[in-house]
């Protein structure tokens, strides 16, 4: 049967001497036999049991853990039990890791706004996302009824063009018209606006909004508080 130094073990699973060491303390992995001098020597089965302790080290086992399973007579049952345990929890860091993210992106749009909200805690990190979720919502009802707007215009166009009948397009425009209403009044109500220089909230007047240049996420207005003009991030109006 071959034996191996700590040193041979240690290259061949590509661990340090010390780790080696370190085990043998903590009673994971003890040495076959001692040479004559008193050197630890292991053999082919401590290879296996060092490579299996790397892996359980790999994904996140403690010491404490990987001792359990490997004085354990039923050790496949346990490693199974123990490996759902892990993976239920590295699932969970996963959530929490995803919602990290989220919420960097979420800082970093707000930046990018010009401080749309100032992100000073928790709760505003989630009324910055909360007020995300639900302008966007609002443009895509904006976007869902524009769709229809245009079925609207081009097939009743179509219709006349091609069958001389124009009173489908007569009441599709007057249709239209009334969507259009609907929508900016929706729109109008459902937004507000952000001063880029004194963090004011507002509501232009309906003039204003309706004829002012404007971006899909800006608009250029002149703050009713401090008088500045200029793009201003748009935020969905929960005080409406």
């Amino acid at each position: 049967m071959s034996t191996y130094t700590t040193g041979e073990i240690a290259k061949i699973c590509g661990v340090s001497i010390r780790t080696i060491q370190y085990y043998d303390t903590k009673n994971i992995l003890k040495p076959y036999s001692f040479s004559e001098g008193g050197r630890r020597l292991y053999n082919e089965q401590d290879i296996q049991t060092l490579n299996l302790i790397c892996l359980f080290k790999s994904i996140g086992l403690s010491l404490s853990k990987i001792k359990e399973i490997l004085e354990d007579k039923e050790k496949e049952a346990l490693i199974i039990l123990i490996m759902n345990e892990q993976l239920k929890s590295l699932k969970n860091e996963e959530k929490e890791l995803k919602n990290k993210i989220k919420t960097i992106n979420v800082i970093k749009d707000s930046i990018k706004n010009k401080n749309a909200i100032p992100v000073n805690s928790i709760n505003d990190i989630e009324k910055i996302m909360n007020n995300t979720k639900n302008i966007k919502n609002t443009h895509k009802k904006m976007l869902f009824v524009g769709i229809v707007m245009d079925i609207i215009e081009i097939f009743t166009l179509v219709l006349g063009i091609t069958k001389g009948i124009w009173l489908p397009f007569i009441i599709g425009m007057f249709i239209v018209l009334i969507l259009g209403i609907l929508i900016t009044n929706m729109y109008y109500k459902n937004s507000a606006y952000i001063c880029s220089k004194c963090q004011h909230i507002f509501k232009p007047k309906l003039k204003t909004f309706i004829f002012s240049k404007h971006t899909p996420k800006t608009r250029k207005l002149t703050c009713s508080k401090c008088g500045y003009n200029g793009y201003f991030a748009e935020i969905y109006d929960d005080k409406k």
